[in-house]
């Protein structure tokens, strides 16, 4: 590694992307007058509120790129990315069957919509449906129940009811197939939880073939 290198000014390009996250500007002007030293075994420390900001816990797997112009970027890896373009084409399938908005997401963000709202692409989940995943929690829920999770924190659709199947891969809860109605009288039950479990079942398996 020879000599230590300092990271400066890199913080908005490494850990966010203006087109995704809301407040990057202010996250800018909060980090990019730090500095960090890595040492002689080449060791670079995420300041604290950039990991709590993203949710990086011990262990969160990162990849490590460089660009032409001699910068570090650091991105948090998501085994769920590798289904992204199935993934897609099985929440069209989904919806398509039941008539309800589907999204596919890993523990941090949404990687799949069919019959909701485009621009939700990998916005970062809600800390509730976060929770969930961690918790294992597959269910239903009507919007009055507390343990309804919202999909996103910047999701302002009225969904009344959803079904929450969490998606399991050598035993580690990897994600979310989330199945939304947007009826006043939702009709979400059996069939409904069997189709979400199945896609979460088969999901799954998938990431271990």
């Amino acid at each position: 590694m020879g000599q230590p290198y300092f990271l400066y000014g890199c913080f908005l390009r490494i850990f966010w992307k203006p087109s995704i996250y809301a407040g990057s500007q202010k996250f800018k002007k909060m980090f990019c007058e730090d500095l960090t030293q890595s040492d002689d075994l080449g060791r670079v420390v995420v300041p604290k509120e950039i990991r709590r900001t993203l949710r990086l816990r011990e262990g969160t797997p990162l990849e490590i790129f460089t660009d032409r112009e001699g910068e570090i970027i650091l991105k948090k890896y998501s085994p769920m990315a590798e289904l992204g373009v199935f993934a897609k084409q099985y929440a069209e399938a989904l919806s398509q069957t039941t008539g309800l908005s589907v999204y596919i997401t890993d523990r941090d963000q949404i990687i799949a919509v069919a019959g909701g709202r485009k621009d939700m692409l990998q916005k970062p989940i809600s800390k509730q449906l976060e929770q969930m995943i961690l918790n294992r929690e597959s269910g239903t829920a009507v919007k009055e129940d507390k343990k309804f999770a919202p999909i996103s924190a910047d999701d302002q659709e009225e969904y009344t009811a959803q079904v929450v199947n969490i998606i399991l891969s050598e035993g580690d809860a990897i994600g979310s197939v989330v199945l939304l109605s947007k009826e006043a009288r939702p009709k979400i039950g059996e069939t409904e939880q069997k189709l979400a479990a199945t896609a979460a079942s088969f999901l799954g398996r998938q990431m271990e073939s």
